[in-house]
Order: C-alpha cells, then sequence, then structure tokens
C-alpha cells in the first residue's frame, strides 16, 4: 500500500507526479528544483549555491512532512546542468548530512532541467518504524 504525501511547504508538482510516496517503509521524494514553495518563481537564477540552499530547503519540507530527516535518508540522486558547479553544490549539501552517515549519493550532468534549473535532487529515506 502507497501513500502519497505533500506539503504546501515545497512546491505543488507540475505534472502527473506527487512530492513523494510512503511505501514498503521507504519515502520517495520526487526531485526537487529549486522553486520558491508560494510564489513558485525560480530561486537563485545564475547561482548553484542558492539553487541548492532552495532545493534542500524543498526536499526537507517534504521529508518533514512524512515525519523524518535527514538522518533518514539512504540515497540521493543529484542532477547538475555543468559539473563544475560541484563544489559549490557540494558545499550546501553537506551541511544536511553528518559524514559518518550521509547517504549514499550518485551525481551526474545533464543536458537540461525543468525550468532551465541548475540543480535537481532526489531522495529515498527510511520511514520511522
Amino acid at each position: 500500500m502507497k501513500k502519497v504525501i505533500h506539503t504546501p511547504q515545497a512546491p505543488t508538482p507540475v505534472g502527473p507526479y506527487n512530492q513523494a510516496i510512503s511505501a514498503q517503509g521507504l519515502l520517495f521524494v520526487a526531485g526537487q528544483i529549486p522553486l520558491d514553495p508560494q510564489s513558485g518563481a525560480m530561486v537563485g537564477v545564475g547561482d548553484v549555491a542558492k539553487q541548492t540552499e532552495q532545493v534542500m530547503a524543498n526536499l526537507g519540507a517534504v521529508l518533514q512532512e512524512a515525519g523524518v530527516g535527514w538522518a533518514q535518508v539512504v540515497k540521493t540522486t543529484v542532477f547538475l546542468k555543468n559539473l563544475e558547479d560541484f563544489g559549490a553544490m557540494n558545499e550546501i549539501y553537506a551541511q544536511h548530512f553528518q559524514e559518518h552517515s550521509a547517504p549514499a549519493r550518485a551525481c551526474v550532468e545533464v543536458a537540461r532541467l525543468p525550468k532551465d534549473a541548475l540543480v535537481e535532487i532526489d531522495c529515498i529515506a527510511l520511514l520511522a518504524t
């Protein structure tokens, strides 16, 4: 059985998907881009650090709505428009995880992201039992 997770503290999906789905003790959070949840506007145009801050805020809001935090995240995928932005993204990303318990992660450069974002991140977390 699956449950839809939705919070107004993260951007509303713009297509046939949900912010997150919980199923079988796991939380699958859809990729988040740097949209302001209230206005729907892009945050930090041209600045990957500011965009990463908004992406992490959006992910955090969805995690909180599901009743979990960063410590329960077991896997992330980072999509970057330019892999040269890795350092700036990683500096912000690292603020949310303890090094000894950070999740597994993949990071890839992509040709284009929705709304021409510079970064998108999704995650999988363990739900409280």
